[in-house]
């Protein structure tokens, strides 16, 4: 057994800080396979990618986190507009979409970042949101309940991958810790 003087012990507990990080909260299981559910999870992923992106365009001084938040932005608008025509190509009258309370926080915890935190923050955040939104494609693809909407999903798995790679390549996000 180790033994940690009082001193070690502090410095040993403060030498790797840790800070609070708040990922937007995976999409409820009907959404897996009830069009309006999927409809509602894949426009609130795509708003928050695009809230917290502008955010990132904001705050960021990293070029390489930068011309990533202008690719969600561009990407996931494209995805959003797929998903609504889809949903209409099935018959459904999407709402607009809205972020829930636990999307919510993630962008308040952007917004209050501090410019030495945000990049860690921003890309932190990014993987389990692109996780779970990888997911929730390829979950409605092969099991949803609308053809259009299977098909819209089905286009979005490899945009949803694209992105999760790159942010493997970024250096503020030491993707090689994240899992896939």
């Amino acid at each position: 057994m180790i033994k940690l003087t009082g001193l070690a012990l502090v410095l040993a507990l403060t030498a790797a800080p840790v800070f609070a990080q708040t990922p937007p909260p995976p999409p409820p299981a009907e959404a897996k396979m009830q069009a309006m559910a999927y409809v509602k999870a894949a426009g609130m992923s795509d708003l928050y990618e695009i809230n917290s992106s502008q955010i990132a365009l904001e705050k960021s001084r990293d070029p390489a986190v930068r011309k990533f938040a202008q690719m969600m932005i561009d990407h996931h608008r494209k995805t959003t507009a797929a998903t609504v025509k889809a949903a209409q190509a099935a018959g459904l009258s999407p709402m607009a979409p809205a972020l829930d309370a636990g999307a919510t926080a993630s962008i308040n915890e952007l917004q209050t970042a501090s410019a030495a935190d945000f990049d860690r923050l921003y890309i932190g955040q990014q993987f389990p949101a692109h996780q779970a939104a990888l997911d929730l494609h390829q979950s409605y693809a092969s099991g949803g309940d609308k053809a259009p909407l299977k098909t819209s999903a089905r286009t979005a798995v490899p945009i949803v991958k694209q992105h999760l790679s790159m942010l493997q390549k970024m250096p503020s996000g030491k993707g090689a810790d994240h899992a896939m």
